[in-house]
């Protein structure tokens, strides 16, 4: 597959948010001194009357960003996803969720971004507790292509929306002629990256890459075809897609930046299971550990969420 590494979601995100912000003054970004790690010192400059910056309180982020919302106004709340959906869950789940404000909550230096600064600074969680939140919309994005539409269409969202994005360059985008093509993207619905014959990879924001890589792998050396989905939405799921896919009861591996507790795999796995089907099924994710430091490239690596990791996965399952 042809697909070229270009930039950082976040610089695709702070690039949109400038474009929509230049024709609609209702557009509010919210900051934890999360300026210059959310790439938005140019926003800040460009626009001095659209950016708050209420310093390292990220209780105070959403609660302001709330106030703003409930003014008619577009709130873009931006912090490290860590502590946004930690420090701040009950802010989200009552300022925002409970009362109905349309914040888009956008959780910067996601998973594992912050690898090296150890646990403190993963955010491993953000998906299983905003699952559990009714009344929030669940997004991360793969590639360029998917931030820039995810964040257009999050402006227009008259409900909560939560939008994860980690630091690492990725590509302008991952669809294939084998896809639906690169203008397919919608919140709620399952972006399909190639269609294989063999066995199905559904991940999730940059966990969808090293998929790609892998099925080249898989492909190539040991002609294995797998379908690629971007399932970008992680609530609400798109259920018609993923039943679709089950129906030929082959292989269905699910891969993520989260947890393998509460997140796309589970979530994945209990549709499937209460709706009869019964594929082989494995969720790729972190386990239930202390997880290592390193980059988020050295940690993709130790826990198979890589190329070699993914392909050595399915071969060994295989087998089995």
């Amino acid at each position: 597959m042809d697909y070229t590494i270009n930039k950082a979601n976040l610089e695709v995100f702070s690039e949109t948010l400038q474009f929509l912000a230049e024709q609609d003054k209702d557009i509010y970004v919210i900051t934890s001194d999360s300026r210059g790690s959310g790439k938005l010192v140019s926003y800040g400059q460009r626009f001095p009357e659209q950016i708050v910056e209420v310093g390292i309180a990220e209780q105070n982020l959403v609660g302001v960003a709330t106030g703003i919302a409930s003014m008619g106004k577009k709130a873009f709340a931006v912090s490290p996803a860590c502590f946004l959906t930690a420090r701040a869950l009950e802010q989200i789940k009552n300022d925002v969720c409970y009362s109905d404000n349309p914040v888009k909550l956008i959780g910067i230096s996601a998973g594992v971004s912050y690898g090296a600064l150890g646990s403190t600074h993963h955010s491993l969680h953000d998906y299983a507790v905003l699952r559990a939140i009714n009344n929030i919309t669940i997004v991360a994005p793969a590639d360029n292509y998917e931030t820039e539409q995810a964040i257009r269409q999050a402006a227009t969202m008259t409900s909560p929306v939560y939008i994860r994005f980690g630091k690492k360059n990725m590509p302008d985008s991952l669809s294939g002629a084998s896809g639906n093509g690169k203008h397919d993207f919608k919140v709620g619905r399952g972006r399909i990256i190639q269609e294989g014959t063999d066995l199905t990879f559904i991940a999730t924001g940059e966990a969808v890459l090293p998929c790609v890589q892998a099925a080249e792998v898989l492909a190539n050396e040991h002609g294995i075809n797998c379908t690629i989905v971007s399932m970008h939405t992680i609530k609400p799921l798109d259920n018609t897609l993923i039943m679709e896919i089950a129906a030929n009861g082959k292989p269905i591996i699910t891969v993520e930046e989260h947890s393998i507790y509460g997140g796309l795999g589970e979530a994945i796995g209990s549709l499937l299971l209460q709706n009869g089907f019964r594929n082989p099924f494995k969720i790729v994710g972190l386990p239930d550990d202390h997880t290592v430091s390193g980059s988020q490239v050295e940690i993709f690596e130790h826990y198979g969420i890589s190329k070699k990791g993914l392909s050595d996965t399915v071969l060994t399952w295989i087998k089995k």
